[in-house]
């Protein structure tokens, strides 16, 4: 048997590295799915709670009971521990409406679900920041010239407002990475589950969250890396050159 630290390390990773590689697959897919439906829930209740008043008075009291359920949803899952969204679910909604579906598969269900409900009310309020940051004269221009609110928004100002919060993006990415972490409660089969049941067989849970939380961070840094190339593409060149009659020709008169 291994004696020093780094022998039981590799002992580890040699035993069980297919474990551990099917909890990075399943943190993954969590995170990525997670990520991109809580976006587009994020994208929508901000394009809700940024709807003008109204004329019509019954559509005005429509959109303003629209505002305030919107803002309930964020509040409430902003202001709630994801563990606690986590065991709610799973136990609470899931346990009663799907009684004959395994419960391995009903923990990543109710995992998928958390994370992109939590995501999404996070992703509203980084929208709805993105959006306001936008300089309200573009949008009166745009009106000036008769466009609606759904043409000014996807046209206009979502576009502007996208590259303004892609930091914040991934930045939400890479929290969903690590607190996927808390979704063994519901038995998720993700990193941190995983590693606990490789320590326990041995009882070498120093080595074994070593290897994880190594694994964390060689995670979290690829794509934060990989993000940041994206945004320099979204940011375009340095330098560029205006191009006016005299350039195209030449300089020739």
């Amino acid at each position: 048997m291994p004696e020093t630290f780094f022998e039981w390390v590799l002992f580890l990773l040699k035993e069980y590295w297919p474990l551990f590689l099917q909890g990075i697959g399943i943190t993954m897919a969590i995170a990525i799915i997670g990520t991109l439906i809580g976006f587009a829930i994020g994208l929508g209740v901000a394009l809700l709670r940024t709807i003008p008043e109204q004329k019509n008075p019954v559509v005005n009291v429509i959109v303003k009971i629209v505002r305030a359920l919107m803002a309930i949803y964020v509040e409430v899952f902003r202001g709630t521990p994801m563990i606690v969204q986590a065991m709610v679910m799973y136990y609470g909604f899931l346990s009663g409406m799907l009684t004959g579906v395994p419960s391995l598969w009903k923990g990543i269900l109710a995992a998928v679900i958390v994370i992109s409900i939590n995501t999404g009310a996070y992703m509203a309020e980084i929208i709805r920041g993105g959006i306001i940051s936008v300089d309200y004269g573009q949008t009166e221009g745009a009106m000036s010239v008769g466009m609606t609110h759904w043409q000014i928004m996807t046209h206009v100002v979502f576009p502007q407002a996208i590259r303004n919060i892609m930091p914040s993006i991934g930045n939400e990415f890479v929290v969903n990475i690590k607190d996927s972490s808390v979704l063994n409660v519901i038995s998720v089969a993700e990193l941190y589950f995983v590693t606990k049941s490789a320590a326990g067989t041995y009882f070498r849970y120093f080595e074994a969250f070593f290897i994880a939380a190594v694994i964390y961070f060689v995670l979290t840094f690829a794509v934060t890396r990989i993000l940041r190339v994206i945004e320099k593409k979204m940011d375009g060149p340095d330098s560029y050159d205006i191009q006016t009659d005299e350039t195209k020709t030449g300089g020739a008169a």
